[in-house]
């Protein structure tokens, strides 16, 4: 048997998730909701509590699709079905389905018996997980890590309320109108802006740091884990209460009237904002509506469409790629109060009080302190290198690199168009260089074709794109070519019987269709921070180099890992993630100088990717070395650099090298380091995609060369 669900109104704290969840249970048109927070937050378990928490569902009696028998979906592929008194119908729970982040494309939406419909003429379809969710709850964790097709297709479904399958001119559409929510850890990877805008509501969930809420939390799950039958019984009546009020606000949804006044408002907020699109507008408006019927009122407040905006908008203003969503308060309220007397508004009644008014779990405990408005984050000096893992220049010796001498262009102005101002203090300390302003650049791909992750740097062979051939299904079939399986069925006809028109086909004669279209990469970036790279003041454009190429493999969907090496050693500043927002935050806090010990960051890099690789296979890396060549850390440093750049060449890692170094006199070093990883070399300047040497030199043909 299986145990009690834990209830909804026990969960401690999580007030935004459990207002955005209730208002979307409201009012599904809203478009769901997208939680985005740490793991251990109680994401799943509210999710599961709110789905016990909706009523329950008539459906027509043996259909697969959850047919209303009141008003039954006239092309339910299970149809048609009668209406009315004629109907029959059984009593459900409203579903909770879950949706593996490794899930199919035929999981998601159903499958079509292709041998079927060749063969026998007949549409025979099996419903996928969007059927199962129709009039329940669809639960999608870890979103953000789903391929964006399918993203697209639940988005799509859900903006819809229904849901198309068509192959090869066979096509069923079904009902599928669920309640959505995705969650989703952001140091794993952002969702692209047009899939975050098809969310309704997102919100911001993290472990409460009060002492006494998170000795709540332990307490209630002990109790629940040692015998959920009886603390579901506990909690009983509150959740008996907030069904009823749940199913009070949706009777009273419809006759919640939305002003103009509140429209004004929307409209104004949507536009200070700059959200792209009517979207914002429409959800907020839904939302608004649902927070007046939630309190119980049927006009929309001032109140309303403030708490509405912090949950449609966050996810929806305009950005920069690296900047977490979110919404300036105080300049919500700027813009609401420029509408404080056009029209009288009632009190706002409390828009979240409902679960948070008995025991169950709602209330935080009194921390004693006034709240305090949001003050934006006062810019901080550089700080000085002095903690123990920044290494200070070592003594110059008589032979000592080039690096290590006085540089004649130490006053110079920094050719990034930074201030000026040197990475090092006057006594010789390292500090931090804030970056230069990124520049779109050039595109860098791995030669070759791949099988990895779908994103959009390097060609690969991929479940959607141009079709390129046909061959074999290999296990069950995906996509069918056609024109292939005519092909191959077509000299067997007289032997199969078949001396009139039509055609016999068999299983040995389906074909799938070879697809290509672009993967994403592992991009490694091994960049020199050492006092060679600081010397002429060339960090700040060093930086800004970096984050542009940070920013263009967010734009490709790749994984992305840091290295940086300086002082005595390498070190793994950012292991390989799909947060490149992570990588850009590690970056700007970068440390310079001390010595240039090239050969350990190329071993680091070397033992990175050996682990990714057994990580995962399937993606293919690329190597970006950004450093001026030189290498003076430890016995024979050209020597063991030399041999580990050959090492990873050997191993067929794509590599590239951006040269950083600048003045009069230049060594070519970073050039030799290009030939032993037999990669292309290129300038800070070549760099940029608008430059005329980037129309000579890629990693393709450099490699292409290499080959030949």
């Amino acid at each position: 048997m299986a145990s009690a669900t834990y209830p909804f109104t026990a969960v401690v704290g999580m007030d935004d998730m459990r207002l955005g969840l209730l208002l979307n249970a409201i009012s599904p048109s809203i478009g769901g909701v997208l939680v985005r927070g740490e793991k251990g937050t109680a994401k799943s378990t509210m999710v599961r509590g709110i789905a016990a928490l909706m009523p329950a569902v008539d459906v027509v009696t043996g259909c697969r699709f959850s047919c209303d028998p009141a008003l039954p979906d006239p092309a339910c592929p299970d149809g048609p079905h009668p209406d009315g008194a004629d109907a029959a119908g059984d009593a459900r729970a409203a579903r909770m389905v879950e949706l593996p982040v490794g899930a199919s494309e035929d999981r998601l939406v159903g499958a079509l018996d292709i041998e079927r419909a060749l063969s026998e003429g007949v549409k025979a379809f099996e419903p996928g997980l969007l059927a199962d969710a129709h009039r329940g709850v669809l639960y999608v964790d870890e979103v953000n890590l789903l391929h964006d097709h399918l993203v697209d297709l639940l988005l799509d479904a859900a903006a819809m309320g229904s849901s198309y399958v068509e192959r090869e001119g066979v096509s069923v559409r079904h009902a599928a109108r669920f309640l959505l929510v995705g969650t989703m850890n952001p140091e794993e990877g952002e969702l692209r802006p047009q899939l975050l805008d098809r969310f309704g509501l997102t919100v911001e969930v993290a472990a409460s740091r009060e002492t006494d809420e998170r000795v709540e939390v332990v307490r209630r799950r002990l109790a629940y884990d040692e015998d959920p039958a009886a603390f579901a019984a506990k909690w009983a009546a509150e959740e008996d209460a907030l069904r009823e009020r749940i199913a009070a606000a949706r009777a009273l949804l419809p006759g919640v009237r939305l002003g103009d006044g509140a429209l004004r408002r929307i409209a104004a907020v949507c536009a200070g904002f700059e959200v792209d699109g009517m979207r914002a507008d429409i959800v907020t408006a839904r939302t608004a509506t649902a927070l007046a019927a939630w309190a119980g009122r049927t006009d929309v407040t001032a109140e309303d469409v403030r708490q509405a905006a912090l949950l449609a908008l966050p996810h929806r203003r305009r950005r920069n790629p690296f900047d977490a969503p979110g919404l300036d308060e105080d300049r919500l309220d700027e813009i609401l109060r420029q509408f404080e007397e056009d029209e009288p508004e009632p009190e706002p009644e409390d828009p979240d009080g409902g679960p948070d008014d008995g025991p169950g779990g709602g209330e935080n405990p009194e921390d004693g302190q006034p709240g305090t408005p949001d003050v934006p984050e006062q810019r901080e000096e550089p700080a000085r290198g002095d903690d123990g893992g920044v290494d200070s220049p070592a003594p110059r010796e008589p032979s000592a690199a080039p690096e290590d001498a006085p540089s004649a262009q130490a006053d110079q102005p920094d050719p990034a168009g930074q201030s000026g101002r040197s990475d090092r203090s006057e006594d010789g300390e390292s500090v931090v260089v804030g970056a230069a302003e990124p520049f779109r650049t050039r595109k860098l791909d791995v030669p070759g074709l791949g099988e990895g992750a779908d994103g959009r740097r390097s060609r690969a062979r991929t479940a959607h794109g141009r079709t390129t051939g046909a061959r074999r299904p290999r296990g069950a079939l995906s996509k069918l070519h056609l024109a292939a399986t005519v092909q191959a069925a077509a000299p067997h006809q007289r032997a199969r019987g078949r001396s009139g028109p039509g055609l016999v086909v068999r299983r040995d004669d389906l074909r799938e269709a070879v697809r290509e279209g672009r993967e994403g990469n592992l991009v490694l970036f091994v960049v020199d921070a050492s006092g060679s790279m600081a010397a002429r003041k060339r960090m700040g454009a060093v930086k800004g180099a970096v984050l542009s190429l940070l920013l263009d493999a967010y734009q490709r969907r790749d994984k992305i890992g840091m290295i940086t090496f300086r002082g005595s050693g390498a070190t793994v500043a950012l292991p390989p993630t799909s947060s490149v927002e992570a990588g850009a935050a590690r970056l700007e806090k970068l440390p310079t100088g001390g010595r240039t010990p090239l050969a350990a960051g190329l071993l680091q890099a070397h033992e990175v990717l050996r682990l990714e690789r057994l990580r995962d296979p399937s993606r293919r890396p690329l190597l970006v070395v950004v450093t001026d060549g030189r290498a003076t850390g430890g016995p024979e440093p050209l020597v063991r650099a030399s041999r580990a750049a050959r090492l990873l060449a050997g191993e067929g890692t794509a590599s590239v090298v951006v040269d950083c170094e600048s003045g009069p006199v230049r060594l070519g070093l970073a050039g030799e380091l290009g030939r032993e990883l037999r990669g292309p070399v290129v300038t800070l300047d070549e760099l940029r995609a608008d430059s005329v040497s980037a129309l000579v030199r890629t990693v393709t043909n450099t490699n292409s060369r290499r080959a030949a």
